[in-house]
């Protein structure tokens, strides 16, 4: 089977290549490199032992898409490729839309003219909007509070609305929460080309002294110290969730949605706390004000996942402190 990957150098895709060759698929990997390096196509291929193709492009443009599926038998697309600052999304809403509705409109639009009809979608758990209650299950009320969300949300909706058009279709909705970590070899993890958007590159980034210091954004929540809580996911978990995913879409067709997240809640200082502990260093912070948005809680019941697709998070936060810590330091020794 083979499985082109859009966005396949970013941070999680570059984690479910591997898994997916590790587990025996052929991959076609396709990035515009825009928020990642072509140096990670080699550490895949260092970490599996295997090759694959890699077409730098862009998914906004058709030409290089047909000429991906002309060239090479795909038998079913990961969708990775997107902008994900939640902030920048505020500041530059149409570049999400254009960016991450063009594109996946135009990868639809072509795996239909090649009669590839079955996908698993990176969407996120930012579609909950603020819930009500917790932990927040598949069939939660939508809504989002910024551009980047509403992108995943729409995409979400084009793709039902696409299964509608054509029951052939088979359609993995897959919310992720909040992955961190690194693969454990160290030679791919989350490593941003700008300031990091989220906290476990910027903690990594302040305890190796690149950075002065971490700002945690309030400390007056409705959480257990304060601070915002989130379910926090090892990147190598949320891979593996896409296998079985793919597993999935191969042999059944229809659309659904699945949380892949641990079901727990940790704080933003117990992130930081851990992370000090179990790598021996010290981290600087500080206390500021909220973001505007930003919500007190937010984790997932993930039983559905489990059910539907066989699939649970199996690492925990020491695992993905160390291994997050791991793969920066020997990232700086390869420089």
């Amino acid at each position: 089977m083979k499985i082109l990957v859009t966005g396949g150098t970013g941070y999680i895709g570059s984690h479910t290549c591997v898994e997916l060759l590790d587990a025996g698929y052929e991959i076609v990997v396709i990035d515009n490199l825009s928020n990642s390096k072509i140096e990670v196509v080699d550490k895949i291929k260092e970490i599996t032992g295997k090759d694959f193709k890699f077409y730098e492009g862009d998914c906004c443009d058709k030409n290089i898409l047909v000429k991906i599926f002309n060239e090479n038998d795909i038998d079913a697309v990961i969708h990775f490729a997107g902008f994900k600052a939640v902030g920048e999304s505020v500041l530059k809403p149409l570049k999400y839309y254009r960016n991450n509705l063009d594109s996946t409109i135009t990868l639809l639009e072509v795996m239909n003219e090649f009669n590839c009809k079955k996908i698993a979608f990176s969407s996120s758990a930012t579609v909950y909007g603020k819930p009500e209650t917790l932990p927040i299950k598949e069939d939660f009320p939508l809504s989002t509070t910024n551009p980047y969300g509403t992108t995943k949300l729409m995409i979400e909706d084009i793709l039902r609305d696409l299964y509608v058009s054509d029951n052939e279709w088979s359609i993995a909705i897959l919310r992720y929460f909040n992955p961190i970590g690194a693969h454990k070899s160290g030679l791919i993890g989350e490593n941003p080309n700008d300031i990091p958007n989220n906290l476990m590159p910027y903690i990594v980034k302040v305890a190796t002294k690149e950075l002065e210091c971490l700002s945690v954004f309030g400390n007056d929540y409705d959480t257990k110290d304060g601070t915002g809580v989130r379910d926090y996911i090892h990147v190598v978990d949320l891979a593996k969730g896409h296998i079985k995913a793919i597993e999935k879409v191969l042999k059944d067709t229809g659309v659904d949605a699945y949380n892949l997240g641990t079901g727990n809640g940790y704080s933003v200082l117990e992130i930081v706390n851990t992370f000090m502990k179990v790598n021996n260093i010290d981290v600087n912070y500080k206390i500021t004000d909220r973001r505007p948005g930003d919500i007190d809680a937010c984790y997932a019941d993930p039983s559905y996942a489990k059910e539907k697709l066989n699939w649970e998070a199996n690492l925990g936060i020491n695992e993905m402190c160390e291994d997050a810590y791991n793969f920066v330091k020997n990232f700086k020794e390869d420089k």
